[in-house]
C-alpha cells in the first residue's frame, strides 16, 4: 500500500483537471459564452476603465484556468482580449495566458504518464520505436506543426509533447509562437466587437478558415515542415552514396 501511494499523487493533478473539465462542460457553458459577453460589456468596459492593471491580472488569470482546466469558453477569452485590451496588447495578453494554461497540462501530464510512456517507447522495438525517433529528430517542427494547424485540439497539442517527453522549455516557446498566428486573428475580431454588438450581430469566428487568413497559417506549416523534408532528403541522398 505504501508503494502505491506515491504513483497514485503522480496522477492526482491530470485527475483533477479531467474531473474539472467534464463539469465544467455542463455547468459553465452559459457562463463563458458570447452572449454573457454582450451582455456585461459595458460593466467590463466600466472596470477596465476605473482598475486596468486589476482588469489585466484578473483577465489573465481567469484565462489560464479556463485553458489549464479546458474549460468551455477559450474562445470567447480571446475575444474579450481583444474586446477589452485592442490588439496589442489583447494578443499578448492572450497569447502569454494561453501558454500559462498550457503548461500546467503539460506538466501535470507529464508528471503523470510522460515520463512512464516515453521509457517504454524507448525501450520499444520496430515501428513504434521508429516513429518515436522520428517524432524526437523533428520536435521543433512537429511542434510548431500541431500548434499551427487549426484543426488540431489546443487539449490533444497538450498532452502529446507531455507524452512524447518534450523538454518544457521547447514546449514554452513552441507554443508561444505557434498559438501566436490565430490568436491575432481572434483578438483583432475581439477588438471590432463594439461595432457588431452595435449592430446586433455576432462576431464571424469562420473567420481563420477565410483564404486570405488560412493560406497564411497553411504557409508557416509548411515552413515548419522545411526542416523534416530537407533531413528527409538528405537523408535519401546519403543512402544513394
Amino acid at each position: 500500500m505504501r508503494h502505491n501511494a506515491p504513483s497514485l499523487t503522480r496522477y492526482l493533478p491530470l485527475g483533477v483537471i479531467l474531473i474539472v473539465a467534464a463539469i465544467g462542460a455542463f455547468t459553465l457553458r452559459d457562463y463563458l459564452s458570447f452572449d454573457a459577453l454582450r451582455e456585461n460589456r459595458a460593466a467590463l468596459i466600466a472596470f477596465r476603465d476605473e482598475n486596468y492593471l486589476l482588469t489585466v491580472g484578473g483577465f489573465i488569470a481567469a484565462y489560464v484556468v479556463i485553458v489549464a482546466f479546458s474549460l468551455p469558453g477559450a474562445t470567447v477569452a480571446t475575444l474579450t482580449g481583444g474586446f477589452l485590451f485592442g490588439v496589442f496588447p489583447g494578443a499578448l495578453f492572450n497569447v502569454t495566458a494561453a501558454t500559462l494554461g498550457a503548461v500546467v497540462i503539460f506538466l501535470a501530464a507529464q508528471w503523470g504518464l510522460g515520463e512512464r510512456l516515453k521509457q517504454r517507447l524507448d525501450a520499444s522495438d520496430g515501428m513504434l520505436r521508429k516513429i518515436k525517433a522520428g517524432i524526437d529528430d523533428n520536435q521543433w517542427s512537429m511542434l510548431f506543426l500541431i500548434r499551427l494547424v487549426p484543426v488540431v485540439p489546443f487539449f490533444v497539442a497538450n498532452l502529446l509533447p507531455a507524452f512524447l517527453g518534450v523538454p518544457l522549455l521547447r514546449f514554452v516557446i513552441s507554443t508561444f509562437l505557434g498559438i501566436m498566428p490565430g490568436a491575432l486573428v481572434f483578438t483583432s475580431v475581439g477588438a471590432g466587437l463594439g461595432s457588431v454588438f452595435a449592430r446586433g450581430e455576432s462576431p464571424n469566428l469562420g473567420i481563420i478558415f477565410e483564404p486570405h487568413i488560412l493560406l497564411p497559417i497553411l504557409g508557416l506549416c509548411v515552413l515548419s515542415l522545411l526542416p523534416v523534408a530537407i533531413k528527409t532528403f538528405s537523408g535519401k541522398k546519403d543512402l544513394l552514396k
